[in-house]
């Protein structure tokens, strides 16, 4: 053996040695300020000394506010934890289950072995009842293979067509009252979020002036979203609302507009138009809507955009490297959705529903400094004014109580709508019934 060889040999039979000490003897200590590892034999895990202030985080996601119906949600169930009983109409989520067929059909998907991957967009059933059903009801044509796009929740659907259509520089008009979320995934994707005021008296439904006044004064507009029916209103915009709306954007080509309708199937008076139907808006319109409302399948997080083609494949594209698919079981039960469950059905729930709006606005209309201007005629949602209240703060009001009376609303100042709260009456009736007795009474000790 040449000396050359055998060398080369020591020197792995040297290595080899130390990982066998490594192994039996422990992990080595080592003394880097910013790291440490401890023996093995102690018990001990591996624990970093870096000290927190040296980790940042996206400045973009810093800026970001939490979503106050979360925070509230949060803190009712942390209440219940502690064995507190508390009433609570700040979610968005019907009481009842969703249809029988519907659950039939994830099941089915379960014991069938349905519980592999779908294309990114969905499965090609679940997008041509999609197709299908925004032909029969709105008179909406897509293509299901190049036009649809099924996402984990509407809410996805919301936030990748922002992303698709926005970006630094581009400015996102959002009309006030809002979803929370809409200003944040604004925020999000670097685009600057443009809150538009809308009054009481017009029902808190934007109007063209409005409109018009805000795209001249922000010439770098890029997307308006326009939720209808609305949350947390309960506005539901009319065709000669919409015509409006459309006839100001033609002047305005290069605004897309995303028309968040997940609850367009619970309106109680009239009904309720898809804006990509009003003339030259289809080329440039996102249309989102999903299942969690009208189904009750909240927790199956299933919803979809549909747009023309250019506009579904930038989704396709970033939904393909954010969360691929949608669940497949999911959305099995949303083809049972939309194929096996009648419209009887569902306008069932809807004058369920109903009866429930008009029990709680007569009960409002009962107690002293409140309020509403106009009744909500699509949604599940009222937004009282309670201005007359703690000067206006609205979040000292739900503070307080949920503290006195273990009574959950969600502040209106988080929807942009500061001096009201906003009450979910999709819940049950006797529910409802606890609820508006401890509002009352709470505001009775406010004036006494």
């Amino acid at each position: 053996m040449s000396s050359a060889n055998a060398s080369r040999l020591a020197s792995i039979y040297l290595v080899i040695l130390l990982c066998v000490h490594v192994v039996v003897h422990g992990f080595v200590t080592q003394k880097s300020p910013h790291f440490h590892v401890k023996d093995r034999h102690t018990g001990s895990s591996f624990r970093s000394t870096t000290d927190d202030e040296e980790i940042t985080v996206n400045p973009i996601v810093a800026s970001v506010k939490v979503s106050k119906t979360v925070e509230v949600f949060g803190l009712v169930k942390q209440m219940e934890a502690e064995g507190e009983i508390v009433t609570s109409l700040c979610v968005g989520e019907p009481d009842f289950p969703p249809p029988k067929c519907v659950l039939d059909a994830a099941m089915a998907a379960i014991n069938e072995g349905d519980t592999r991957y779908t294309a990114v967009t969905g499965t090609a059933d679940l997008r041509n009842a999609i197709a299908n059903d925004l032909k029969r009801r709105k008179g909406l044509e897509y293509n299901p293979q190049t036009e649809i796009v099924v996402g984990n929740g509407a809410k996805q659907s919301v936030y990748q067509g922002i992303l698709a259509t926005s970006g630094p520089g581009d400015a996102v008009i959002i009309p006030a009252p809002f979803w929370p979320s809409y200003p944040e995934m604004a925020s999000l994707v670097g685009a600057d979020p443009v809150i538009v005021a809308t009054t009481a008296d017009s029902g808190y439904l934007l109007t063209p002036e409005a409109l018009r006044r805000t795209l001249e004064d922000h010439p770098n507009s890029k997307l308006l979203v326009l939720c209808n029916p609305s949350n947390p209103t309960g506005g539901v915009y009319n065709r000669e609302q919409l015509e409006g709306l459309a006839a100001v954007l033609r002047e305005y080509p290069k605004v897309v507009v995303l028309a968040d309708e997940i609850y367009e199937r619970l309106v109680y008076e009239g009904e309720c138009i898809s804006f990509a139907t009003m003339p030259g808006m289809f080329q440039r319109t996102l249309t989102v809507n999903g299942f969690s409302k009208a189904y009750a399948m909240t927790g199956l997080r299933l919803g979809y955009v549909a747009a023309p083609q250019k506009l579904a494949k930038a989704v396709t594209t970033i939904q393909s490297q954010l969360t691929s698919c949608a669940g497949s079981i999911s959305q099995a039960a949303g083809v049972a959705a939309l194929t096996k469950v009648s419209d009887e059905e569902l306008e069932n729930n809807v004058q369920i529903m109903k009866g429930k709006r008009d029990y709680v606005l007569a009960e409002l209309e009962k107690m002293p400094g409140v309020s509403v201007a106009i009744p909500p005629s699509g949604a599940f949602y009222v937004l009282p004014d309670v201005a007359s209240y703690f000067g206006g703060d609205d979040t000292e009001l739900c503070l307080e109580l949920l503290k006195k009376k273990k009574l959950a609303l969600v502040p209106g100042s988080s929807f942009g709508a500061p001096g009201t709260v906003r009450i979910s009456y999709a819940t049950s009736m006797d529910e409802l019934k606890t609820a508006m007795s401890k509002l009352a009474e709470f505001l009775d000790q406010q004036r006494s």
